[in-house]
């Protein structure tokens, strides 16, 4: 059971590292006033997420938790630089965050049907899921 419940937490805290990242590398795209503080929201509840990872994760393991890899990091970026050359509006960055979101609620998913993971770390992946689902409820309207 140990080692599932590392690799979940591993997996949680790369996505929410990942959802920090790609807000991070749009933001300055965004002209949108209500979009931004939607957004600054969010990478608050990625950070947040990351963080109660963080805390537990020594229960688990003597090492620190997985984090997006530098190769990752730089795909995400050229992948927004690439998508926002030539559109930069509302409906494109929500559809670029859309994908990534879509991508964290699956995982995520497949860990929760996972019966064998201590309530503790179940607890922080339901809490992951439930904040991107309304992430992708609140980005929709700015399709």
């Amino acid at each position: 059971m140990k080692e599932e419940n590392i690799n979940a937490l591993d997996e949680v805290h790369k996505g929410a590292c990942m959802g920090q990242d790609a807000i991070h590398f749009v933001l300055d795209k965004v002209e949108d006033d209500s979009l931004k503080e939607i957004l600054e929201k969010q990478y608050e509840d990625y950070q947040a997420i990351a963080t109660k990872v963080e805390e537990i994760y020594p229960k688990y393991n003597d090492d620190k938790p997985h984090e997006t890899s530098a190769m990752n990091k730089a795909m995400t970026w050229s992948g927004v630089e690439m998508k926002t050359m030539t559109d930069k509006s509302n409906s494109k960055i929500a559809e670029l965050l859309l994908t990534g979101t879509n991508m964290g609620i699956i995982e995520g998913r497949k860990i929760l049907n996972n019966k064998k993971i201590d309530k503790e770390v179940n607890s922080i992946i339901s809490e992951y899921v439930t904040m991107q689902e309304k992430c992708v409820e609140v980005l929709k309207k700015y399709l």
